[in-house]
Parts: structure tokens; C-alpha cells; sequence
């Protein structure tokens, strides 16, 4: 009977050892992966402050040469003519135009797609629109570019009787159609993640599939659907190349969508190659690189109190 209860006893101790040496490997296992998440935090802290630090200290050098007025209100962008002129207002008219355009086309087709293929679509259509909208977020922008010269532009140019295709309205709907993905994915997600018993406690009170849809998922869903738009916005503010190719690259204010324009990314890609390194035209793209910043950066400041806004009022 002793040896039985010092066996016992005996086990119960290498029991206890061994889930003491497992909580602390556990212990230890969790201190370093919080260790490094923390580092890997720093440390892209640490990058991004350094490189806008890089942006300011280059771009502000242009104004021992410009001045501030003249940069941003001035309508002249002429930068290697022999008297150059830094006028940002056009380029920023193009980019704001061009971003305008596409939100209004991409945002109601966004919207309404994510709602069909959560709400509506049978299975097997759900899958085929989700694997286009993977396949359409895949396309190299420079293929869409192309796309934009070869087709787009010709089209727009006969339907609106036009001497040149590239416009305004050709970028908007190439720049809506890389932003669509975005939009659609996320707007989806956002339903999809809404508790079953929104949609059954709707249908049993006795309204349709359209009003639950209409009146519960979507404002349920807001905060979602809102973070998706400002990302879209994200998107079709900072492409490059795509309107770089099909949007004329005029460097002047445009009058309507279907007028040339230029936007502050094309100009950077286009021109940044051409410069002499620490001049006045170097310093002049990399300013026009922090307005960008500030750009985005308020379009991130507005998205935060809008989620957290829509947050509260859900509460």
C-alpha cells in the first residue's frame, strides 16, 4: 500500500515537472514572438520615418528657389523650359479629377457586386464572379495601360467625337476598373462577416430579401463598406502608370473628363529620369511627392473618423 502511494506520489511529481517545463517553454515561446512582432514594428517605424524625413529634407530645398505661393497656386508646370515654372495646381487638378471619376463608377459597381455575390448569387456564380475579380486584380497595370491605348481611348475618341482619345474619362475608367477588386473583395468580406441572426431576425418580422439587404445588412455592414471605398480612393489616387499611358499627360488644369490631363504620379514617373540630380526640377518632384503624402494622409485621417463615427452610431 506504500509503494502504491509513493508511485502515486512519484507520478504526480513528474507529472507536475513536465507541464511545468511545457508552460514554460509556452512562456518563453510566446516572450520571443511578442519580441520580435515588436522589433518588426520598430523597425518599419523606423523606415517610414526615415524616408519621409529623406522627402521633406529633398523637397523642401525647392523653396530657396520657388516659393511656396508660386508651387502650389501657380497654373504653369514648365519645368525645362528657359524660364521654368513649378506650378503644382494642374497636376493636382488631374489627380483629383482622374480620382473622382473613378470613384463615381467604381463605387456603385463595387458596392452592388459585393452585395449580389453575398446576398444573391447561387453558389456556382459566386464562384466564377470571385475568381474574375481575383483575375482582374492580377493584371499588371501596364496591360491595362495597353488595353487603354489600343481600345479605350479609340472608343471614347468616336463616341464623343473627339480629335484624341486620351482623356480624363479614359483614365478614370481604367484607374476605376484596378480599384473594382479592392472594393468588391472587402465590401464582401464586411457583409459575409454579419451574424446570421440579422438576416433571420429581418425575414421573420416580415421584410423581403431586398429591404433586409437594404435596410440591416448594408448599414450593419458600413464600417466595412467605408473602409473598402477609402481604399479604393487609395488606389486610384497613387497609380502610376496606367494613367501615365492613356490620360494625354497635358500639364494643364483640366476643363472636363474629356480633356487631357496629368497627374502628380505620372509626372514623378515620367520626369524624376530627366532630372539633374539636386536641382530645382529634382526638388521640385520630390515636393511634389510630400503633397501626395499629405494627400493620402487625409484621405487616411477621414476614413478613421468615419469607421470610428459609424462604430459609435452602431453601438
Amino acid at each position: 500500500m506504500a509503494n502504491a502511494q509513493e508511485m502515486l506520489v512519484t507520478q504526480d511529481k513528474f507529472t507536475h515537472r513536465k507541464n511545468l517545463k511545457k508552460d514554460i517553454k509556452h512562456s518563453l515561446g510566446e516572450y520571443i514572438i511578442e519580441k520580435i512582432i515588436f522589433c518588426l514594428g520598430i523597425t518599419s517605424v523606423i523606415i517610414f520615418s526615415l524616408i519621409f524625413l529623406f522627402l521633406l529634407r529633398t523637397g523642401l530645398t525647392l523653396f530657396r528657389d520657388v516659393s511656396l505661393k508660386e508651387f502650389l497656386f501657380s497654373k504653369n508646370w514648365f519645368p525645362i523650359s528657359v524660364n521654368p515654372q513649378y506650378g503644382i495646381l494642374p497636376l493636382v487638378a488631374g489627380s483629383l479629377l482622374i480620382t473622382a471619376g473613378a470613384i463615381l463608377i467604381s463605387v456603385p459597381i463595387g458596392v452592388g457586386c459585393a452585395i449580389y455575390i453575398s446576398e444573391v448569387a447561387p453558389p456556382k456564380t459566386k464562384m466564377v464572379l470571385k475568381v474574375i475579380i481575383e483575375f482582374l486584380s492580377a493584371i499588371p497595370s501596364v496591360v491595362l495601360g495597353f488595353l487603354g491605348i489600343v481600345v479605350l481611348a479609340n472608343w471614347v475618341r468616336i463616341s464623343f467625337s473627339l480629335s484624341s482619345g486620351f482623356t480624363a474619362l479614359t483614365g478614370s475608367i481604367l484607374v476605376s476598373l484596378m480599384a473594382l477588386p479592392t472594393i468588391i473583395t472587402i465590401s464582401d468580406d464586411a457583409i459575409n462577416a454579419l451574424p446570421k441572426e440579422y438576416r433571420e431576425a429581418s425575414l421573420a418580422l416580415g421584410a423581403t430579401k431586398w429591404e433586409t439587404i437594404i435596410n440591416v445588412l448594408v448599414p450593419a455592414a458600413s464600417s466595412g463598406i467605408i473602409a473598402a471605398i477609402m481604399l479604393g480612393i487609395g488606389r486610384a489616387i497613387g497609380e502610376t502608370m496606367t494613367v501615365m499611358m492613356v490620360t494625354g499627360n497635358a500639364a494643364k488644369i483640366p476643363d472636363t473628363f474629356l480633356t487631357s490631363a496629368r497627374t502628380m504620379t505620372a509626372t514623378i514617373a515620367a520626369e524624376m529620369g530627366d532630372t539633374v540630380r539636386n536641382g530645382t526640377h529634382y526638388h521640385a518632384l520630390f515636393a511634389v511627392g510630400i503633397v501626395l503624402l499629405m494627400m493620402t494622409t487625409c484621405i487616411n485621417l477621414i476614413a478613421d473618423f468615419v469607421l470610428n463615427r459609424a462604430r459609435k452610431e452602431g453601438r
